[in-house]
Formats: structure tokens, sequence, C-alpha cells
């Protein structure tokens, strides 16, 4: 009878280790079976970019089951923010940043990101201003006196209204004393966009991370006039902002966010699949590819970082116009 009954317990363990693998929740030991990752932007942008880095560092170092990426483009990611807020998945993430921040201000949201579960911050980017290869403006301040003198005629391409893009085109014009309302800032919701705008000659200028124009920097086809971190760009040498005197540096973080509605298990299980994916050498890899400056950060840590970020912007928007 021991040996029957041992036997009966070794199926159902058994058993029990597949039903537990067929789950919605994740796969074998708890881990995420099938992941969605949430780009709130259309393709081609730093989002985007960023969620597709996450699935390929995942699926290379063997995570997840499987990983889709999908695009809800539209406000500066508060769609996106919307949709995350009805999603009831426990392995779902959505890709965030400081242009969210500012775009859930100036889009007054209905819903932000204190309603969701903070996750991990990932990244940060210098900004980059640049022009297309056959134009007249030499740097930034050619390009700065332009909108000075010809105000609305001038115009600059960027992300959503009231993302970072657009926080830096306020605060460069605010550090040479040139009135806001002379920006005529055309936004897009995606880095493809506004690439195609600029190599069309549908615009003057063009903001953005330099991930997204660095390629076409270095094919000669863009003109970088500067940068707008603390200190120069590795790949690109040219001048920051700071350097040249306005005193403006912003650097562009992005991270991953959960549903507000998620299980401290799901949010425990979704943190340890980003720090394990942070590890992993296919994550490093893609860092490298992009660019992109490590910042990874999880836990309070995060949750705090967020919160203080959440509180400095509306300042600056306000202070620049763009908010009441």
């Amino acid at each position: 009878m021991a040996g029957r009954h041992t036997r009966l317990l070794a199926v159902v363990a058994a058993a029990g280790v597949v039903l537990a693998g067929c789950g919605g929740g994740g796969g074998a030991g708890g881990e995420v079976g099938r992941l969605e990752i949430m780009a709130p932007a259309d393709p081609g942008g730093g989002w985007d970019q960023t969620a597709r880095a996450m699935q390929a560092a995942i699926d290379g170092a063997g995570l997840a089951d499987s990983v889709q990426v999908s695009n809800v483009g539209g406000a500066g990611g508060t769609v996106g923010l919307q949709k995350l807020a009805t999603e009831r998945s426990e392995s779902y993430l959505m890709v965030t940043g400081l242009v969210m921040v500012g775009a859930v201000e100036t889009n007054g949201a209905d819903k932000r990101l204190e309603d969701t579960t903070p996750i991990a911050r990932l990244t940060a980017e210098d900004e980059v201003v640049v022009v297309p290869a056959e134009s007249p403006y030499r740097t930034i301040e050619d390009l700065l006196a332009a909108v000075d003198a010809e105000g609305q005629g001038v115009t600059i391409t960027g992300g959503s209204a009231g993302g970072t893009d657009h926080i830096l085109a306020g605060m460069l014009l605010q550090a040479l004393e040139i009135d806001p309302a002379k920006l005529n800032y055309v936004p897009y919701s995606g880095g493809g966009e506004s690439l195609a705008a600029l190599l069309g000659g549908k615009v003057d200028a063009g903001i953005s991370g330099v991930g997204e124009y660095v390629e076409q920097i270095k094919a000669g086809k863009l003109r970088a006039l500067g940068t707008s971190g603390p200190k120069e760009h590795p790949e690109l040498k040219v001048p920051t902002f700071k350097n040249l005197g306005t005193g403006v540096e912003l650097i562009n973080w992005r991270g991953v966010v959960a549903p507000g509605s998620i299980s401290v298990a799901a949010k425990d299980r979704l943190v340890k699949l980003v720090t394990d994916m942070h590890a992993s050498p296919q994550w490093q890899q893609e860092l490298t590819k992009k660019g992109w400056t490590d910042t990874f950060q999880t836990g309070h840590d995060f949750s705090t970082f967020l919160t203080m970020e959440i509180g400095r912007i509306k300042p600056v928007l306000q202070e620049i116009g763009l908010v009441q």
C-alpha cells in the first residue's frame, strides 16, 4: 500500500506541475509564460525601440515562453495609459518615460502614472537637435536666432506635445529669453514620422532621443547641432547645450510599468523577469547597440524616482507655457 500511495503522490505532483505551467500567469517555477509589452506610440520611436529590444533580450535569454509587442499610439502615450488601466493580464508591461509624465499633464489625462504598478527604470538617453544636411543652420545659435526673428516661420518637429522633445525646445528658448509663443512645434507620435518629415524637407529642425536619429546623422543626411546630456555624447561628439552656455540639461529616461490592479506576487514575478533580463548578455548587447545609458532601478527606488519626476515636471511645463 505504501508503494502505491507513493506512486499516486508522484502522479498528482507531476500533474500539478503541468497544470501550473498551463496557467495564464506564468510558466514553471512561477516564471512569466506569455508576456505582452505595449509600446504606447507608433512604430519607430524610442518606446517602440525599447519594447522590441526587451523582446529580443527576453527571447534570446529564454526568460519567457513567448513575448509579444503591441503598439498603441496617441497623445504622448496617454492613449496607451488608458488601455493599461483596463488590462487584466498579470503578465503585461507598458513602456513609459519622461515623455508620458509631461503628456499626462498637457493632455489632462484621466489615468495617470500614479495609477500603475512601477516595475523598473531601464535607460536614459540624451536628446539631440538636428537639421537636414543641406540646412543653412550650422549651430544651435543659428537655429534659435531664426526662431526669434521669424517666429512661426521656423518649424521644429519632435514627439508628442508636452513630451521631452517639446520640453527641451521650450527650455532652449527660455534660456535665451525668446518668447515661447514664437515656437512652431510640429508633434508626431512616432519617431519614424518625424524622421520622414525631416528627410522630406517638411520641417526645419527636429528634436528626439539620440537613438532615433543617430543612423541618419552618421549617414550624413542629418546634422546634429547639440545634445542635452551632462557631457558630450561619445558617438556624436557635438557640443552639449549646457557647455554652449544655455545651462540647459535634460535626460530622457525610459522604464516599464504594469497595470495597477496586479497582485503583489505578479509584481514580484515581473520585477524578477526584468532584473534577469537586465543581467543578460542579450540586454547588455542591446544597450551597446542602441547607445543607451544603463540606469536600471526597481522596487521602492523606482517608485520614489517616478514620484519625484511627476512632481518636478508640471512646474517646468507651466514655466514654458505648456500647462496653465
